[in-house]
């Protein structure tokens, strides 16, 4: 008996990644309940477990304040599932004004696999470039091995370890130091 009687033609999910300089009610609350649930899935984003819901909107609405945050958000299927932030160096710094780092990426687990880290990906770094940035870098948590393995399939090299990164349950957990030149 054929199963091709049985199968479903599904579109494809519709995947994008945009620059956001202001949060309506609705993205806020998506992106509150996309942080909420990447928390609790795998503790990242540096929160161990999920904030106050004022807490995380007052720290979203923060973001979108500060003039050396670019905050890049993931849609999958018109429904806001991640962000990452590029975070310009201090106007003071013009030995490292050729780079930013890249920090608190995260996507919702119910959005994983669909392309969506590399479309957030490519969109943060078509924004480093046009803002002139020649160099991204970040740190990410030895125990978060899917967002290794997600930052070394974008290109980024490893270059260092910080032994003592973060403190969880009573152990220090290491940090790995990543770059990519752009």
């Amino acid at each position: 008996m054929s199963t091709d009687k049985f199968k479903i033609n599904l579109p494809e999910p519709n995947v994008k990644a945009q620059k956001v300089t202001s949060l309506n009610k609705i993205d806020l609350q998506e992106l509150c309940d996309a942080t909420e649930e990447a928390i609790e899935h795998d503790g990242g984003f540096g929160w161990l477990k999920a904030p106050t819901r004022k807490k995380l909107e007052d720290y979203w609405k923060g973001v979108i304040l500060i003039p050396e945050r670019i905050l890049i958000v993931g849609k999958l299927d018109n429904i806001l599932a991640g962000s990452v932030q590029l975070i310009k160096p201090a106007r003071n710094n013009e030995a490292q004004s050729h780079l930013c780092n890249l920090s608190t990426f995260f996507l919702a687990s119910w959005a994983r696999g669909y392309g969506l880290a590399k479309s957030v990906f490519e969109e943060a770094e078509k924004e480093a470039k046009s803002e002139g940035f020649k160099v991204i870098t970040l740190e990410v948590r030895e125990t978060q091995s899917r967002a290794i393995q997600i930052y070394e399939q974008a290109g980024f090299v490893q270059c260092g370890v910080n032994p003592k990164s973060a403190y969880v349950n009573n152990k220090f957990i290491s940090g790995y130091y990543y770059y990519k030149e752009i």
